[in-house]
């Protein structure tokens, strides 16, 4: 197995929809302008993830299967698989242990509200995962923008706030008690809220 057939790189992404998707950006813009950023920032999210050259898969909340596989034929992605039912921590969990059972040795994960999102960013995580267990990259909410994992950790992603300022923390508490210290990304800042959307413009 080649080292670009065993990586696999996961965007999670919701149904960029009116009121389907970045509610605390619409409380400030309204649904229809959150969808439209939704929508750029998919796109821009998985041209980033085509430049690796690596298995690319996109996850996605809202849908049922064939529109999901409509929605991959729009916007040009070969693979395409939903999110699942569950909290955030257990629909990503999902996704690890899918790529497991697919032989998939270097998993990063992201999301797909990174307007500052570059190649080397992702080419750096796969290359931390060439000699460690994990990787984090940090954001600046107390969140990270992206987690890779060599092989999936049943458990790691129970007991999380998901959507606090310690959600890193916890993380990193959470590896620490399974022996793993993760390599660290350079700091980013999510784009969740109106006032995030300084950087991008």
């Amino acid at each position: 197995m080649s080292a670009t057939c065993n990586r696999q790189l996961i965007v999670m992404a919701r149904w960029p929809a009116p009121g389907r998707c970045k509610r605390r950006l619409a409380s400030s813009l309204g649904a229809a302008a959150a969808a439209r950023i939704q929508a750029r920032l998919t796109d821009h999210t998985l041209a980033v993830g085509r430049q690796l050259g690596i298995e690319l898969v996109l996850a996605v909340d809202g849908l049922a299967p064939r529109a999901a596989r409509r929605l991959g034929d729009q916007l040009g992605v070969g693979r395409i698989v939903l999110q699942g039912g569950g909290g955030l921590g257990v629909r990503m969990q999902r996704q690890f242990q899918r790529a497991a059972t697919e032989r998939a040795r270097r998993v990063v994960l992201i999301g797909s509200d990174l307007p500052q999102l570059e190649r080397a960013d992702l080419a750096s995580a796969f290359a931390a995962l060439d000699h460690q267990q994990a990787v984090l990259g940090p954001a600046c909410d107390g969140g990270y923008w992206l987690i890779g994992l060599r092989r999936p950790e049943p458990t790691l992603m129970e007991g999380i706030a998901w959507g606090s300022e310690q959600v890193l923390e916890q993380t990193l508490a959470a590896l620490a008690r399974r022996g793993l210290e993760p390599a660290l990304l350079p700091w980013r800042r999510d784009l969740d809220r109106g006032e995030d959307l300084g950087a991008w413009r």
